[in-house]
């Protein structure tokens, strides 16, 4: 049911390359509703880092959405989406889905796998996600340091966290947000929300995604009505976090018959290497980092499995 002057809290996950496409999410929104929309990116929240590596975010913002019913003063409702998304319908669609009993709202299924797990740096396989997710801030005591107290102490891990939000009891969490609110990497007349899950090929970092058109559309929009400028976007290509190429793809793509689309595609990609970008450069450091430090900690707990075998062996 609609509650008229009721205000719809979106809370974003977002780390600061992707911190542009907040507001292009935000406009998608509001441009397709007529309710009270407050969307707020959620950067670089005081999250506890777990003493097990392993357990660590596998991006900036991971844990962000358990911290949203502290954000709201644990009153109300509200909604999360990651930054890369771009909405298509009416946002009070998803926003009056009942919770029947539940606490939370989450994914109800994966479509389209076979067909969005075939393009370069897709994954094998699409699982439920928790991307965008409708929560009962009333209901919900959360607190991200207890959450990560939860791990620390082996009573789950990161997977029962994220995959299967371990942290509710079964009848408290619902599987009801269909999948075209959160679209993988799918684009149909029915999607409501796509998602550009797979940061290989996001629009503003990768040329030749055939689903970037909806987003760079949106961008031109915004261009239109002044609610974004190219100074904006020609600032996140000079610090790296766009492509050298967005903005000729967002000026001129649309212009071009699709039967040159991949030679532009091609031209484009080629001029981004030789400009020296590296898509998500800080992303992928990052998870180089991630990866070493794992590396370490196993090392350092096989290095102690030895020396307690070795103790038990010699008494």
């Amino acid at each position: 049911m609609d509650h008229g002057d009721e205000v719809i809290r979106v809370y974003v996950g977002v780390d600061r390359s992707q911190l542009l496409a907040v507001p292009v999410l935000e406009y998608s929104i509001k441009r397709h509703t007529t309710a009270k929309v407050e969307v707020i990116p959620m950067l670089d929240l005081p999250v506890p880092e777990p003493k097990d590596p392993r357990n660590g975010q596998r991006t900036g913002f991971s844990f962000s959405r358990f911290c949203i019913p502290k954000l709201t003063g644990y009153k109300g409702k509200a909604i999360y989406m990651d930054a890369d998304m771009l909405v298509f319908r009416d946002i009070r669609e998803l926003w009056n889905i009942p919770f029947d009993g539940a606490k939370v709202i989450i994914q109800q299924e994966v479509k389209f796998g076979d067909e969005s797990t075939q393009k370069i740096g897709a994954p094998k396989t699409r699982k439920k996600q928790c991307a965008v997710m409708l929560l009962d801030c009333n209901r919900l005591d959360w607190d991200i340091e207890t959450i990560v107290r939860g791990m620390d102490e082996g009573r789950y891990d990161y997977d029962e966290l994220m995959s299967q939000l371990i942290i509710l009891e079964e009848e408290h969490v619902k599987y009801g947000v269909p999948f075209e609110w959160n679209s993988l990497e799918h684009w149909d007349t029915d999607t409501r929300l796509i998602h550009y899950t797979d940061v290989y090929t996001q629009p503003w970092s990768a040329c030749g995604n055939k689903n970037a058109w909806p987003w760079f559309a949106e961008v031109r929009r915004m261009l239109k009505d002044g609610s974004l400028t190219e100074a904006q976007i020609q600032t996140e290509i000079d610090l790296g976090y766009f492509r050298p190429s967005l903005l000729r793809d967002i000026k001129y793509r649309h212009w071009l018959p699709s039967f040159l689309h991949g030679l532009w595609d091609k031209k484009n990609a080629a001029a981004d290497k030789l400009s020296g970008y590296i898509p998500h450069k800080a992303v992928y450091e990052a998870k180089r980092n991630r990866q070493r430090v794992i590396k370490a900690y196993e090392a350092k707990l096989q290095a102690e499995k030895n020396r307690d075998d070795q103790k038990a062996s010699n008494s």
